[in-house]
């Protein structure tokens, strides 16, 4: 069955063999931790022998999983280099590259700079970006073609698409009212989100406020959603302001 092995299976256990960390590799890659270990059942299967030890505490490759890893990725690095050089040769980069923006901070704050970069070295080609409101799906929007490329946060549980390089990390953090019992605490975690309640962003994919708000604590503590869950987000600035929710999110919130 080697010969239905697909490219994105070989490019998710190199970096599974990399991290050696089903998280890691679900963020770096931009799926759900799921669908990472799906996917590397399936490319195993299709091997005929296992490429890892999976415990609860540890994650190693077995000696199958390291020839595999040692051959394959040579191989990878050098096909991922002719691709690249035939897409570049074959059709150019010129025209208009439309770039959606799923809301303004998605991209992080070197999305202009980026943008620049990109135009510098490809001075036939002209970037437009262009916002994918919370009204619409931004996956589906990415799927009929009105926009090229997405900048997007992570997870985006899509196998369909391609996720490319991480843009920008950030820590997180929990957007509260400045006299807020909790604005004067300098740590929180997400068991202290459970004392209070939180709303969800309407258009949000599920994954990604899954993973910013999930449904409990790792302590198995429920996160209490107010009535109106979701909202717009200017409803979300109110309700933050006024006291009435508190919101996990990232520093660029603020901006």
């Amino acid at each position: 069955m080697w010969e239905a092995i697909e490219l994105r299976e070989i490019r998710l256990f190199l970096t599974l063999a990399e991290e050696l960390h089903f998280a890691r590799t679900a963020e770096r890659l931009g799926l759900t931790n799921a669908r990472v270990s799906q996917s590397l059942r399936d490319l195993e299967r299709k091997l005929g022998e296992p490429l890892l030890f999976r415990t609860s505490r540890r994650v190693a490759l077995t000696p199958f999983g390291e020839r595999f890893h040692a051959e394959a990725g040579a191989a990878y690095g050098q096909l991922a280099d002719v691709l690249e050089r035939s897409h570049e040769a074959g059709r150019g980069v010129k025209g208009t590259l439309r770039l959606g923006v799923f809301e303004p901070c998605a991209g992080g704050m070197h999305l202009l700079d980026i943008v620049r970069a990109f135009e510098a070295r490809h001075p036939e080609c002209e970037v437009r970006i262009i916002e994918i409101t919370r009204a619409e799906d931004p996956v589906a929007v990415l799927r009929r073609g009105e926009v090229h490329v997405m900048a997007i946060r992570q997870p985006l549980d899509a196998p369909d698409l391609i996720t490319g390089p991480v843009l920008t990390r950030e820590p997180r953090v929990l957007a509260v009212a400045d006299d807020y019992p909790l604005a004067a605490r300098t740590g929180l975690s997400i068991e202290d989100v459970a004392d209070h309640q939180v709303t969800e962003c309407i258009g949000v994919p599920e994954t990604i406020m899954r993973a910013f708000i999930p449904e409990r604590t790792p302590r198995g503590r429920p996160i209490r959603r107010i009535d109106l869950s979701p909202v717009h987000p200017f409803e979300l600035t109110s309700l933050i302001a006024r006291g009435q929710v508190v919101h996990p999110t990232v520093p660029s919130f603020a901006d």
